[in-house]
Protein backbone atom coordinates (compact mmCIF):
# COMPACT_ATOMS: atom_id res chain seq x y z
CA UNK A 1 0.00 0.00 0.00
CA UNK A 2 1.43 3.25 -0.84
CA UNK A 3 1.73 5.94 1.69
CA UNK A 4 -0.15 9.18 0.83
CA UNK A 5 2.38 12.16 -1.08
CA UNK A 6 3.56 15.06 1.32
CA UNK A 7 3.00 17.82 -1.11
CA UNK A 8 5.38 20.17 0.66
CA UNK A 9 8.06 17.98 0.34
CA UNK A 10 7.61 17.42 -3.29
CA UNK A 11 7.10 21.23 -3.81
CA UNK A 12 10.73 21.49 -2.24
CA UNK A 13 12.10 18.75 -4.49
CA UNK A 14 10.13 20.27 -7.60
CA UNK A 15 12.73 23.36 -7.35
CA UNK A 16 15.10 21.88 -6.36
CA UNK A 17 14.84 19.61 -9.73
CA UNK A 18 14.17 22.96 -11.27
CA UNK A 19 17.66 24.56 -10.68
CA UNK A 20 19.04 21.61 -11.89
CA UNK A 21 17.52 21.59 -15.27
CA UNK A 22 18.77 25.40 -15.21
CA UNK A 23 15.65 27.35 -14.07
CA UNK A 24 17.13 30.48 -12.02
CA UNK A 25 13.64 30.23 -9.66
CA UNK A 26 10.38 28.12 -10.00
CA UNK A 27 7.31 29.58 -7.74
CA UNK A 28 3.83 27.30 -7.36
CA UNK A 29 0.65 28.93 -7.30
CA UNK A 30 -3.20 28.46 -8.17
CA UNK A 31 -5.26 29.12 -11.06
CA UNK A 32 -7.42 31.92 -9.61
CA UNK A 33 -6.82 35.10 -11.71
CA UNK A 34 -10.29 36.56 -11.35
CA UNK A 35 -8.64 39.75 -10.58
CA UNK A 36 -7.40 40.14 -13.84
CA UNK A 37 -10.20 39.59 -15.82
CA UNK A 38 -11.55 43.08 -15.20
CA UNK A 39 -8.21 44.59 -16.83
CA UNK A 40 -7.85 42.21 -19.66
CA UNK A 41 -11.54 42.61 -20.81
CA UNK A 42 -10.54 46.63 -20.39
CA UNK A 43 -7.31 46.34 -22.22
CA UNK A 44 -9.13 44.51 -25.03
CA UNK A 45 -12.12 46.88 -25.53
CA UNK A 46 -9.60 49.38 -25.81
CA UNK A 47 -8.42 47.25 -29.19
CA UNK A 48 -4.92 47.53 -27.21
CA UNK A 49 -4.13 44.11 -29.17
CA UNK A 50 -3.92 45.54 -32.26
CA UNK A 51 -3.65 42.77 -34.65
CA UNK A 52 -3.54 40.11 -32.58
CA UNK A 53 -6.44 38.51 -32.73
CA UNK A 54 -6.09 35.63 -31.16
CA UNK A 55 -5.70 37.56 -27.89
CA UNK A 56 -9.42 38.18 -28.51
CA UNK A 57 -10.57 35.48 -29.26
CA UNK A 58 -9.54 33.42 -26.07
CA UNK A 59 -10.65 36.47 -24.17
CA UNK A 60 -11.28 35.58 -20.68
CA UNK A 61 -9.81 31.74 -21.16
CA UNK A 62 -6.69 33.28 -20.82
CA UNK A 63 -7.43 33.86 -17.16
CA UNK A 64 -8.27 30.52 -16.72
CA UNK A 65 -6.10 27.92 -16.42
CA UNK A 66 -8.20 25.20 -14.85
CA UNK A 67 -10.23 25.76 -18.15
CA UNK A 68 -7.58 25.46 -20.55
CA UNK A 69 -6.41 22.45 -19.17
CA UNK A 70 -9.41 20.46 -17.18
CA UNK A 71 -8.09 19.12 -13.68
CA UNK A 72 -5.45 21.91 -13.08
CA UNK A 73 -5.15 23.07 -9.75
CA UNK A 74 -1.76 24.70 -9.03
CA UNK A 75 0.62 25.94 -12.17
CA UNK A 76 4.57 25.62 -11.39
CA UNK A 77 5.79 28.96 -13.03
CA UNK A 78 9.62 29.05 -13.89
CA UNK A 79 12.11 31.90 -15.19
CA UNK A 80 15.39 31.83 -17.11
CA UNK A 81 17.93 34.34 -17.02
CA UNK A 82 18.98 35.17 -20.74
CA UNK A 83 21.08 38.37 -20.54
CA UNK A 84 24.23 37.48 -22.82
CA UNK A 85 27.65 38.51 -21.83
CA UNK A 86 28.98 41.68 -23.71
CA UNK A 87 25.31 42.19 -24.68
CA UNK A 88 26.48 46.11 -25.85
CA UNK A 89 22.59 47.06 -25.67
CA UNK A 90 23.50 51.04 -25.73
CA UNK A 91 26.89 51.08 -28.42
CA UNK A 92 24.05 49.13 -30.58
CA UNK A 93 21.83 51.84 -30.07
CA UNK A 94 23.74 54.49 -30.46
CA UNK A 95 25.17 53.65 -34.05
CA UNK A 96 22.43 53.68 -36.53
CA UNK A 97 24.64 51.58 -39.07
CA UNK A 98 24.06 49.02 -36.81
CA UNK A 99 21.03 46.98 -36.73
CA UNK A 100 19.30 46.67 -33.01
CA UNK A 101 17.69 43.09 -32.05
CA UNK A 102 16.18 42.36 -28.86
CA UNK A 103 18.55 40.60 -26.75
CA UNK A 104 16.18 37.86 -25.76
CA UNK A 105 16.88 36.93 -30.10
CA UNK A 106 20.19 36.96 -30.24
CA UNK A 107 20.51 32.85 -29.82
CA UNK A 108 18.32 29.87 -29.84
CA UNK A 109 14.50 30.28 -30.15
CA UNK A 110 13.93 30.27 -26.06
CA UNK A 111 10.30 28.15 -26.92
CA UNK A 112 12.03 24.97 -27.51
CA UNK A 113 14.87 25.42 -24.50
CA UNK A 114 12.00 26.19 -22.14
CA UNK A 115 9.66 23.84 -23.11
CA UNK A 116 12.59 21.36 -23.45
CA UNK A 117 13.52 21.63 -19.81
CA UNK A 118 9.61 21.97 -18.68
CA UNK A 119 8.87 18.50 -20.16
CA UNK A 120 11.37 17.01 -18.17
CA UNK A 121 10.87 18.45 -15.02
CA UNK A 122 6.75 17.57 -15.54
CA UNK A 123 8.62 14.12 -16.17
CA UNK A 124 10.86 14.01 -13.06
CA UNK A 125 7.74 14.93 -11.15
CA UNK A 126 5.87 11.97 -12.87
CA UNK A 127 8.33 9.59 -11.98
CA UNK A 128 7.69 10.43 -8.13
CA UNK A 129 4.18 10.63 -8.24
CA UNK A 130 2.28 8.11 -10.53
CA UNK A 131 -0.74 9.44 -10.64
CA UNK A 132 0.25 13.18 -12.12
CA UNK A 133 -0.76 14.59 -15.27
CA UNK A 134 0.98 17.64 -16.52
CA UNK A 135 1.14 20.73 -19.44
CA UNK A 136 4.09 22.78 -20.22
CA UNK A 137 3.54 26.56 -21.68
CA UNK A 138 6.33 28.63 -23.06
CA UNK A 139 4.68 31.77 -24.80
CA UNK A 140 2.59 28.48 -26.68
CA UNK A 141 -1.30 29.01 -25.26
CA UNK A 142 -3.81 31.57 -24.10
CA UNK A 143 -2.05 32.04 -20.18
CA UNK A 144 -1.31 34.95 -18.40
CA UNK A 145 2.04 33.87 -17.49
CA UNK A 146 2.92 37.70 -16.05
CA UNK A 147 0.25 37.35 -13.45
CA UNK A 148 0.67 33.44 -12.47
CA UNK A 149 4.47 34.36 -11.81
CA UNK A 150 3.47 37.51 -9.76
CA UNK A 151 1.34 34.93 -7.38
CA UNK A 152 4.24 32.55 -7.46
CA UNK A 153 6.43 34.91 -6.28
CA UNK A 154 8.99 35.14 -9.26
CA UNK A 155 8.40 38.72 -9.14
CA UNK A 156 6.12 41.74 -9.75
CA UNK A 157 4.71 43.06 -13.06
CA UNK A 158 6.11 46.69 -13.26
CA UNK A 159 4.67 49.55 -15.15
CA UNK A 160 6.22 48.00 -18.31
CA UNK A 161 3.68 45.10 -17.80
CA UNK A 162 6.96 42.77 -17.48
CA UNK A 163 7.72 40.40 -14.58
CA UNK A 164 10.30 42.27 -12.38
CA UNK A 165 12.10 40.24 -9.91
CA UNK A 166 14.22 41.99 -7.11
CA UNK A 167 17.40 40.35 -7.11
CA UNK A 168 17.48 39.95 -10.78
CA UNK A 169 15.59 42.82 -12.77
CA UNK A 170 13.83 41.61 -16.12
CA UNK A 171 15.91 39.87 -18.17
CA UNK A 172 14.15 36.45 -18.03
CA UNK A 173 12.25 34.12 -19.87
CA UNK A 174 9.11 32.29 -18.27
CA UNK A 175 7.50 29.45 -17.88
CA UNK A 176 4.57 27.98 -16.92
CA UNK A 177 3.50 23.81 -15.64
CA UNK A 178 0.17 23.08 -15.39
CA UNK A 179 -0.65 20.34 -12.70
CA UNK A 180 -3.27 18.29 -11.26
CA UNK A 181 -1.70 17.99 -7.88
CA UNK A 182 -2.34 20.27 -4.65
CA UNK A 183 1.12 21.17 -4.31
CA UNK A 184 1.35 24.07 -1.65
CA UNK A 185 1.06 27.61 -2.82
CA UNK A 186 4.09 30.56 -2.18
CA UNK A 187 3.36 33.64 -1.58
CA UNK A 188 2.96 36.49 -4.21
CA UNK A 189 5.37 39.16 -4.65
CA UNK A 190 5.10 42.53 -3.94
CA UNK A 191 5.16 45.35 -5.78
CA UNK A 192 8.33 47.88 -6.42
CA UNK A 193 7.91 50.07 -8.51
CA UNK A 194 7.15 52.47 -5.99
CA UNK A 195 7.10 56.29 -7.82
CA UNK A 196 8.97 55.20 -10.50
CA UNK A 197 8.20 55.76 -14.05
CA UNK A 198 11.52 55.34 -16.41
CA UNK A 199 10.09 52.70 -18.72
CA UNK A 200 7.19 55.11 -19.48
CA UNK A 201 9.05 58.40 -19.85
CA UNK A 202 11.42 56.19 -21.70
CA UNK A 203 9.43 54.54 -23.92
CA UNK A 204 10.68 55.97 -28.19
CA UNK A 205 6.71 55.31 -28.58
CA UNK A 206 5.06 56.03 -25.71
CA UNK A 207 3.06 52.64 -25.84
CA UNK A 208 3.02 52.90 -21.85
CA UNK A 209 -0.19 54.42 -22.39
CA UNK A 210 -0.49 54.55 -18.01
CA UNK A 211 1.56 52.48 -15.64
CA UNK A 212 0.84 48.87 -15.84
CA UNK A 213 -1.08 49.34 -19.64
CA UNK A 214 0.76 48.86 -22.79
CA UNK A 215 -1.02 49.92 -26.24
CA UNK A 216 0.57 47.34 -28.25
CA UNK A 217 -0.18 49.44 -31.45
CA UNK A 218 2.40 51.74 -30.70
CA UNK A 219 4.81 49.63 -28.92
CA UNK A 220 8.37 48.74 -31.49
CA UNK A 221 8.37 45.20 -30.50
CA UNK A 222 4.60 44.36 -31.84
CA UNK A 223 5.65 46.92 -34.95
CA UNK A 224 8.59 44.90 -35.88
CA UNK A 225 7.44 41.96 -34.96
CA UNK A 226 3.93 41.10 -34.87
CA UNK A 227 2.63 43.36 -37.19
CA UNK A 228 1.79 41.23 -40.88
CA UNK A 229 1.29 44.86 -42.80
CA UNK A 230 2.54 48.52 -42.97
CA UNK A 231 4.13 50.03 -39.92
CA UNK A 232 2.25 53.05 -39.64
CA UNK A 233 4.49 56.11 -41.06
CA UNK A 234 4.09 58.26 -38.19
CA UNK A 235 5.89 55.88 -35.84
CA UNK A 236 8.55 55.17 -38.29
CA UNK A 237 11.20 57.80 -37.83
CA UNK A 238 10.68 56.70 -33.78
CA UNK A 239 11.73 53.04 -34.04
CA UNK A 240 15.65 54.10 -35.45
CA UNK A 241 17.88 50.84 -36.00
CA UNK A 242 15.37 48.66 -33.82
CA UNK A 243 15.08 45.79 -36.45
CA UNK A 244 13.56 43.01 -34.18
CA UNK A 245 11.91 44.46 -30.74
CA UNK A 246 12.87 46.90 -28.28
CA UNK A 247 14.62 46.81 -24.93
CA UNK A 248 14.25 49.97 -24.19
CA UNK A 249 11.91 49.51 -20.84
CA UNK A 250 14.03 47.29 -19.41
CA UNK A 251 17.44 49.18 -20.17
CA UNK A 252 16.70 51.92 -18.27
CA UNK A 253 15.07 49.87 -15.43
CA UNK A 254 16.59 50.69 -11.76
CA UNK A 255 16.20 46.79 -10.88
CA UNK A 256 17.99 46.24 -13.91
CA UNK A 257 21.56 47.44 -12.87
CA UNK A 258 22.98 44.22 -11.33
CA UNK A 259 20.98 41.99 -13.34
CA UNK A 260 23.13 38.66 -14.21
CA UNK A 261 24.57 37.52 -16.76
CA UNK A 262 23.10 33.92 -18.35
CA UNK A 263 24.95 31.15 -18.24
CA UNK A 264 23.08 29.05 -20.77
CA UNK A 265 24.90 28.55 -24.08
CA UNK A 266 21.83 28.44 -25.63
CA UNK A 267 21.60 32.33 -25.63
CA UNK A 268 24.54 33.11 -27.35
CA UNK A 269 24.63 35.44 -29.64
CA UNK A 270 25.01 34.42 -33.03
CA UNK A 271 28.07 35.93 -34.71
CA UNK A 272 25.95 37.20 -38.20
CA UNK A 273 23.78 38.84 -35.54
CA UNK A 274 25.52 40.64 -32.78
CA UNK A 275 25.89 44.41 -33.46
CA UNK A 276 25.31 43.61 -36.97
CA UNK A 277 26.18 46.27 -40.44
CA UNK A 278 22.12 46.96 -41.49
CA UNK A 279 23.38 47.44 -45.17
CA UNK A 280 25.34 43.74 -44.46
CA UNK A 281 21.49 42.41 -43.25
CA UNK A 282 19.83 43.91 -46.21
CA UNK A 283 22.02 42.14 -48.67
CA UNK A 284 20.39 38.55 -47.95
CA UNK A 285 18.78 36.71 -50.44
CA UNK A 286 15.59 34.63 -48.69
CA UNK A 287 17.80 31.28 -48.50
CA UNK A 288 19.96 33.56 -46.65
CA UNK A 289 18.28 34.74 -44.35
CA UNK A 290 16.18 31.15 -43.59
CA UNK A 291 19.80 29.74 -43.09
CA UNK A 292 21.29 32.28 -40.37
CA UNK A 293 17.86 32.21 -38.71
CA UNK A 294 17.05 28.40 -38.61
CA UNK A 295 16.26 27.94 -34.83
CA UNK A 296 15.67 31.52 -33.79
CA UNK A 297 12.69 33.15 -32.41
CA UNK A 298 13.43 36.02 -35.67
CA UNK A 299 12.69 33.43 -38.53
CA UNK A 300 8.74 32.90 -37.82
CA UNK A 301 8.29 36.95 -38.91
CA UNK A 302 9.33 36.04 -42.22
CA UNK A 303 11.61 37.26 -44.63
CA UNK A 304 10.09 40.28 -46.18
CA UNK A 305 8.66 41.54 -42.68
CA UNK A 306 12.36 41.19 -41.71
CA UNK A 307 13.60 43.22 -44.74
CA UNK A 308 10.73 46.09 -44.16
CA UNK A 309 11.94 46.52 -40.41
CA UNK A 310 15.50 46.90 -42.22
CA UNK A 311 14.14 49.13 -44.67
CA UNK A 312 12.98 51.74 -41.82
CA UNK A 313 16.00 51.70 -40.34
CA UNK A 314 17.76 51.94 -43.65
CA UNK A 315 15.80 55.39 -43.66
CA UNK A 316 16.39 56.65 -40.59
CA UNK A 317 19.95 56.58 -40.67
CA UNK A 318 22.52 59.01 -42.03
CA UNK A 319 22.53 59.65 -45.29
CA UNK A 320 24.85 56.92 -47.38
CA UNK A 321 24.98 56.62 -51.07
CA UNK A 322 25.11 53.07 -50.89
CA UNK A 323 22.18 52.74 -48.79
CA UNK A 324 20.12 54.75 -51.89
CA UNK A 325 21.83 52.26 -53.94
CA UNK A 326 20.51 49.03 -51.93
CA UNK A 327 16.93 50.74 -51.46
CA UNK A 328 16.47 51.26 -54.76
CA UNK A 329 17.88 47.77 -55.96
CA UNK A 330 14.87 46.09 -53.25
CA UNK A 331 12.20 47.74 -55.51
CA UNK A 332 9.27 45.79 -57.06
CA UNK A 333 9.69 42.43 -55.30
CA UNK A 334 7.02 43.29 -52.59
CA UNK A 335 4.05 45.84 -52.36
CA UNK A 336 4.05 46.83 -48.38
CA UNK A 337 8.07 46.58 -48.72
CA UNK A 338 8.06 49.03 -51.57
CA UNK A 339 5.59 51.54 -50.13
CA UNK A 340 8.56 51.41 -47.02
CA UNK A 341 11.11 51.71 -49.70
CA UNK A 342 9.35 54.68 -51.02
CA UNK A 343 9.72 56.07 -47.37
CA UNK A 344 13.27 55.37 -46.88
CA UNK A 345 14.37 56.76 -49.87
CA UNK A 346 12.84 59.79 -49.65
CA UNK A 347 14.31 60.43 -46.21
CA UNK A 348 17.76 59.50 -47.64
CA UNK A 349 16.86 61.44 -50.31
CA UNK A 350 16.06 64.99 -48.05
CA UNK A 351 19.13 64.29 -45.80
CA UNK A 352 21.69 64.27 -49.43
CA UNK A 353 19.92 67.17 -50.12
CA UNK A 354 20.42 69.13 -46.41
CA UNK A 355 24.27 67.74 -46.54
CA UNK A 356 24.26 69.58 -49.90
CA UNK A 357 22.93 72.71 -48.73
CA UNK A 358 24.72 72.83 -45.60
CA UNK A 359 28.19 72.38 -47.74
CA UNK A 360 27.15 75.36 -50.10
CA UNK A 361 26.45 77.28 -46.69
CA UNK A 362 29.47 76.57 -45.69
CA UNK A 363 31.18 77.44 -48.55
CA UNK A 364 29.45 80.86 -49.56
CA UNK A 365 31.31 83.18 -46.84
CA UNK A 366 34.79 81.26 -48.11
CA UNK A 367 33.73 82.44 -51.31
CA UNK A 368 32.46 86.22 -50.56
CA UNK A 369 35.96 86.44 -48.30
CA UNK A 370 38.15 85.45 -51.78
CA UNK A 371 35.67 87.63 -53.53
CA UNK A 372 36.54 90.77 -51.60
CA UNK A 373 40.25 90.10 -51.18
CA UNK A 374 40.40 90.18 -54.53
CA UNK A 375 38.08 93.53 -55.11
CA UNK A 376 40.98 95.09 -52.56
CA UNK A 377 44.15 94.28 -54.65
CA UNK A 378 42.22 95.63 -58.55
CA UNK A 379 43.04 99.48 -59.29
CA UNK A 380 40.73 101.76 -58.77
CA UNK A 381 39.59 102.40 -62.65
CA UNK A 382 39.69 98.32 -63.00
Amino acid sequence: MSLPLDFDQLAQHIKQWGQELGFQQVGICDTDLTAEEPKLQTWLDHQYHGDMAWLARYGMLRARPHELQPGTLRVISVRMNYLPPNAALAKTLKNPQLGYISRYALGRDYHKVLRQRLKKLGDKIQSHCSDFSFRPFVDSAPIMERPLAAKAGIGWTGKHSLTINRETGSWFFLGELLVDIPLPPDAPAEENCGRCVACMTTCPTNAIVEPYIVDARRCISYLTIELEGAIPEALRPLIGNRIYGCDDCQMCCPWNRFAPLSEETDFTPRDDLYQPQLLALYAWDEATFLAKTEGSPIRRIGYFRWLRNITVALGNAPYQPEILAALTQRKGINAILDEHIDWAIARQTARREQREQQSINVQQPKLQRLIRSVEKGLPRDA
